[in-house]
């Protein structure tokens, strides 16, 4: 509200306040991963010792961006810098005003296709959006994306990636998205897949290649549900990293804050070093402690998400007891036939029991009976407080539940545990 306002007043507010930051501007954009890839950059930069001016709490519009500048007053104007998760929809009006030092952009996936269109039409936003930014502007890009990797054709790009063959695919999986070459628009040739139509590309028909990671995975040192520890090849030499994150993504996520931060001045080991110390965002693989259970809350917003999470659980041994909730309203995107994209199957034979909540909770129902999931291992509660409240009683003493929320019904759940005293409000963090 604080930035509706501010524009209001004054629409030129947000250039104004961000052109008085003395250490520039970062902003990261992706379908997956910018609110976590923000969180870990902002500890690199702040280890760097920069006054921070960020929207840590993921109000990633242009309102959001305002509210943020016109919150905080830094102590030394001339060093301090900004940095700003960008909604993919709202990252070109930001670039616009604020006139970036570097830009993040990490992938491209189907995502809210009633609200953003097919991804190739985000691209080509973007692809307007950086003609127009000055030479200067340092872009940080994922390699393995093909359509972030055409982004960098003639520009100077830090870029970061994945080389570990340990964790490549054998396939591209039935939810993957961009598959023909964004020049010639043949279809692609995978060498090694690591996260959807993420992974070593090359198009055998004009020769187009994925670049070479400047900042680069080459282990990803995946630990299950409880964290990673990966090796990176950077400029200045291999750094290892102690995540509290889970899965490849967030290996893949702390590439790109890694990359970020040297693309800000920041000193690789240093950046390392904040980078292990960072804390899960709220929802992103946040562990919470409820009645002696753990409850890890994994968002899965798109298939590409989902099937990470599907893939990250099934590292843990046992069985796992899950609490799936689909919401339909508009930051979750309208259409929920998503989740016939999700490869739920690997899974379900190691389920022990599966809540499906929210207001869609009878098409997650569906969903998992077709996917061949025993009715008696599978129950429907709408309600979210009830499912929430039936999941965690149904959880042995000393387990973990393990949440696969959408967006709204994160915040739904989440607000249910701040009910129970067992979190506080994202905000407070």
């Amino acid at each position: 509200m604080p930035g509706v306002v501010l524009l209001k007043i004054n629409p030129g507010a947000v250039g104004t306040l961000a052109a008085g930051l003395g250490g520039g501007t970062a902003l990261v954009s992706a379908t997956n991963g910018k609110t976590t890839t923000t969180r870990l950059l902002a500890g690199a930069l702040r280890a760097g010792g920069a006054e921070l001016i960020t929207n840590g709490a993921g109000a990633n519009l242009l309102t959001g961006v305002a509210a943020a500048l016109a919150g905080t007053r830094p102590r030394h104007r001339s060093t301090a810098r900004g940095l700003f998760e960008c909604d993919e929809a709202a990252l070109p009006a930001v670039a616009e005003r604020v006139h970036p030092r570097a830009i993040v952009l990490m992938n491209l996936f189907r995502d809210q296709l009633d609200r953003h269109g097919e991804l190739e039409a985000i691209a080509d936003r973007w692809q307007h959006m950086l003609a127009a930014l000055p030479a200067s502007t340092q872009l940080v890009l994922g390699a393995d994306d093909p359509a972030i990797a055409a982004l960098g054709d003639g520009r100077d790009v830090i870029w970061f990636g994945i080389d570990d063959p340990a964790v490549a695919m054998d396939a591209l999986p039935h939810a993957a998205d961009s598959t023909r070459c964004r020049r010639c628009a043949e279809p692609l040739a995978y060498d090694g897949i690591w996260i959807g139509h993420l992974g070593r590309w090359r198009c055998p028909a004009c020769g187009d290649a994925r670049p070479e990671p400047d900042v680069c995975v080459v282990h990803a040192g995946l630990s299950g549900a409880t964290g990673s520890t990966p090796r990176l090849r950077t400029p200045d030499g291999e750094v290892t990293l102690h995540l509290a994150l889970p899965g490849l993504h967030n290996v893949l996520n702390a590439a790109a804050a890694l990359a970020g931060a040297i693309a800000m001045g920041v000193p690789a080991r240093d950046a390392a070093e904040a980078i292990s110390t960072v804390p899960a965002a709220f929802g992103r693989a946040e562990t919470i402690t409820v009645d002696g259970r753990d409850l890890v809350l994994l968002l899965a917003k798109n298939p590409a998400g989902a099937n990470e999470n599907v893939r990250t659980l099934l590292l843990d041994p046992g069985e796992h007891d899950l609490l799936v909730a689909l919401n339909d309203r508009i930051a979750d995107g309208r259409d929920v036939s998503w989740i016939w994209d999700v490869d739920w199957e690997p899974l379900l034979p190691r389920v022990r029991r599966l809540t499906a909540t929210g207001e869609r909770a009878a098409d997650l129902a569906l969903r998992f009976r077709y996917a061949g999931l025993p009715d008696d291992r599978l129950h429907v509660i709408a309600d979210h407080t009830a499912a929430l409240a039936s999941a965690l009683a149904a959880t042995p003493e000393g387990g973990r539940l393990e949440v696969l929320p959408t967006y709204t019904a994160m915040h739904d759940i989440r607000a249910d545990l701040v009910a129970r005293g067992a979190a506080g409000d994202f905000w407070d963090d």
